[in-house]
């Protein structure tokens, strides 16, 4: 019976070291890759977290943004200009897995100069699998998903985005925060993206946002919550595997151990 017990709460201790190594972090893009313009932020301006209560989110913006990382024969008349992407880890998934994040698009331009953004799916060669999403500035209408755009191949809830009108503040905007160039500068509020992979394979996930034949009135993305089969991408904390486990029950064992030491000491020394 003794033993049962010392067994018990050696088991329990393993479970709450276990239980501390599973928990998920705010996002920190640890491992992930881009160019231009991109980081985290927390609640900034009318950005706020995400609705997954992580203290912080991704972002990509067009301030500070570099040429050539538009996507390439989409958009109708005009052309990308400036701006930035970034590319999660490589990541495992099967077939039927689940992928889901969320993101809100920020805009201070308007009228014809239709800035975007998008998320990608891409293979082990970055080659492109599926366009998860696109959001695009435009004076009427839905924001997300884009006019003039490709299919999307994600489920978005909502599934159709007018904008929040408005000069938005939002510090990734640089010298463009709290400006709006003409009507359809604002924010479209955090959109859930899911989707379910097709094939089994290794991925990559992909953010990015482009000026729209201009370099003026940035425009953004903030991102989050981006899970595979409802794991995240890129855990903060390791999540050990069942053959720690044994090792974690004996860490139980060793602290129940010297808890037991210390009492009979104590009882020595009264």
């Amino acid at each position: 019976m003794k033993l049962m017990n010392k067994l018990s709460m050696a088991a329990l201790v393993a479970t709450s070291v276990l239980g501390t190594a599973t928990e998920i972090q705010a996002i920190s893009l640890t491992g992930w890759t881009g160019s231009g313009s991109f980081g985290t932020l927390g609640a900034n301006g009318v950005v706020t977290l995400s609705p997954t209560g992580d203290s912080q989110y991704g972002y990509v913006s067009t301030s500070g943004g570099v040429n050539g990382v538009g996507l390439p024969g989409v958009g109708g008349a005009g052309s990308p200009t400036n701006g930035s992407v970034i590319n999660s880890p490589l990541f495992s998934a099967n077939a039927g897995d689940a992928l889901e994040f969320f993101f809100n698009y920020v805009t201070s331009d308007g009228a014809g100069f239709a800035d975007y953004a998008w998320a990608r799916l891409l293979d082990e060669a970055s080659s492109e699998v599926a366009l998860l999403f696109t959001a695009r500035t435009t004076p009427g209408g839905n924001t997300a998903p884009g006019f003039s755009m490709p299919a999307l191949n994600a489920t978005l809830a909502p599934p159709s985005t007018p904008i929040i009108a408005g000069a938005p503040t939002w510090s990734p905007l640089g010298t463009s925060s709290g400006t709006c160039f003409s009507t359809g500068c604002g924010y479209t509020g955090w959109i859930n993206a899911s989707y379910s992979i097709l094939a089994a394979g290794n991925y990559r996930l992909q953010f990015g946002v482009v000026n729209w034949n201009d370099t003026a009135f940035q425009s953004g993305l903030a991102f989050d919550g981006a899970t595979i089969a409802g794991k995240p991408i890129d855990p903060t904390t390791p999540i050990p595997t069942p053959a720690l486990l044994p090792g974690l029950i004996g860490m139980g064992a060793m602290a129940l151990r010297k808890r037991k030491a210390a009492a009979v000491e104590e009882a020595n020394e009264a």
